[in-house]
């Protein structure tokens, strides 16, 4: 290996870290305290909850919920809708209790797909805090991630892992996946399927819960796939278009490949009369432009619904046992760019560096709106209907599709874009209830968490969130900002929010007050700024 490369003798998982801050890109600033939440309580009981469950089935209550510490200790129907509440039948008090009458209760999300942050943001100017993150987070229910990737160093994430798990940070549960380093245009330390296994072994001996792959030589991604096997490590992969003509979705998922994130490398399982999409010959992969333009082409060259072939490969990975995290809001803006530039929450939610980074520019990673076109928003229109059916389709036939966000790209931001998601998984076809299934129970599963969380059930974690209203009827109602509404008896325009209270293994957080911390981080991040936030504009 040359020594010409600045991550050439970095300890594993911490490659690409060292390789950004060789261009001078540092990861956020760690949170080291927590300055929200109360609890774990050791009685906290929620009274009068609608609960829907997460594992699909439908809402039922009244129910009191008691929650001891960091599980849930029991749930108890204490009557009948629209009936009054025999106090006789109600569980006894707690150190704490919740007015949940009239209101639901769900499992916390989980988000299948995420990255504290990305040291990418330095180009534009100071990265925010992992606080600004964590507590977008929380506000919008999400109390468990898999950071995809560990981008701010393996080390960084483990230490911010044991610091949420102890509740000396207000975040939510984190769960690491370190970057395999095996390709030319990223990093690359691993050259043999030997050093792949190695890297395996010293990563699992680190703490790291899984591996984030963008491909690999056939037999150095096989090797390590059957390593990660052995040490009980998950993964999941990016099928990056500089390696999917060797490795596509269904070859990596018959090699024990956990999940496929975002969509690359299916369509190309797809191909029928083809082995590598219809390129132009003046394409660049490095001109972001042409990345992104070109593969928002892919599935209309793939087999089509209902083909054999399309039905051939759909057997084929529900016989792998395989996960699809499609993270569809990372891409909307390639539908719509007008609509994701001036999405209700930039104003107040957006972090300055964040907001000049999804800006056209080159040599920004998502930042390729400098010739986007009508034409390029119809292609992925017609590649969306076509994912969709197919990420449908999988799930009806007993596949596990999961609620994955990737916020930080692409006019998506934390929380926001994991409500994105969720919107998104029911244009696709989805029912509500099969939504929150992703988004709870699936995705808990994927991360091999289905014991521990994900369901509203006796001897879970805590995780729980408490709405005021149904949030089945409307995911806007989900986001931050609330979804905007005709008072008819005033006349006036109100913005109604759904999620009051984020619990995160026994720990209440307030939503409001996390949103207002977060504007506050947002107001400053713009101070003396002469173009001043996007609203200003």
């Amino acid at each position: 290996m040359s020594a010409d490369q600045p991550y050439a003798n970095a300890e594993v998982g911490e490659e690409s870290r060292e390789l950004n801050a060789a261009k001078g890109w540092h990861p956020a600033v760690a949170a080291t305290s927590r300055d929200r939440g109360e609890g774990p309580f050791d009685r906290l009981v929620l009274r009068g909850a609608t609960v829907i469950d997460g594992t699909g089935a439908p809402p039922w209550g009244p129910v009191d919920i008691v929650v001891e510490r960091d599980r849930i200790a029991a749930l108890v129907n204490v009557g009948t809708p629209m009936k009054e509440i025999n106090p006789a039948r109600r569980p006894g008090p707690g150190d704490h209790e919740i007015d949940c009458h009239g209101k639901f209760v769900t499992p916390g999300f989980v988000d299948a797909h995420a990255h504290i942050g990305t040291p990418y943001h330095s180009m534009s100017g100071i990265v925010p805090p992992a606080d600004y993150i964590y507590k977008l987070w929380l506000a919008h229910g999400v109390t468990t991630i898999r950071e995809m990737g560990s981008i701010n160093g393996l080390g960084w994430n483990l230490q911010q892992k044991e610091a949420s798990e102890k509740h000396e940070i207000a975040a939510p549960r984190i769960l690491a996946h370190a970057y395999f380093p095996a390709v030319n245009d990223r990093v690359k330390t691993i050259h043999t399927p030997e050093q792949a296994r190695e890297w395996v072994r010293k990563i699992k001996a680190r703490g790291a819960d899984g591996i984030k792959f963008f491909g690999a030589p056939p037999a150095i991604m096989q090797a390590a796939l059957d390593e990660a096997r052995i040490q009980g490590l998950r993964s999941g992969c990016h099928h990056a278009q500089m390696a999917v003509t060797r490795v596509n979705a269904l070859k990596s998922a018959r090699w024990g490949l956990t999940s496929s994130e975002h969509y690359y490398g299916l369509p190309e399982a797809l191909f029928e009369n083809r082995v590598v999409q219809n390129f132009p010959t003046d394409y660049n992969y490095g001109d972001e432009y042409f990345r992104f333009a070109l593969a928002g082409q892919t599935f209309m060259q793939a087999a089509q619904p209902g083909s054999a072939k399309w039905r051939e490969v759909m057997d084929a990975f529900l016989e792998a046992g395989h996960t699809f995290v499609p993270t569809f809001n990372i891409y909307d803006a390639n539908r719509d760019l007008m609509r994701a530039r001036r999405a209700d929450w930039h104003d107040d939610y957006t972090w300055k560096a964040i907001w000049k980074y999804f800006q056209p520019q080159r040599g920004g990673h998502g930042a390729y709106w400098y010739r986007w076109s009508t034409t390029n928003e119809i292609e992925w229109k017609q590649n969306y209907r076509l994912w969709m059916q197919f990420v449908n389709e999988y799930k009806n036939l007993g596949g596990r599709v999961c609620a994955g966000s990737d916020s930080g790209f692409i006019f998506q931001i934390y929380g926001f874009g994991f409500v994105r998601e969720l919107e998104l998984l029911q244009e696709a076809g989805f029912h509500p209830l099969e939504v929150l299934r992703a988004a709870t129970s699936q995705s808990a599963a994927l991360l091999g968490l289905e014991d521990d969380t994900g369901v509203v059930d006796p001897g879970k974690r805590a995780d729980l969130l408490v709405h005021d209203q149904n949030p089945l009827e409307d995911f806007k109602l989900l986001y931050g900002t609330g979804a905007m509404r005709l008072n008819d008896d005033t006349g006036k325009v109100e913005w109604r929010r759904a999620l009051r209270y984020t619990i995160k293994a026994g720990m209440v957080y307030d939503t409001e007050q996390l949103l207002a911390d977060v504007r506050e981080l947002v107001r400053g991040s713009w101070d003396g700024d002469p173009e001043g936030p996007p609203h200003a504009r």
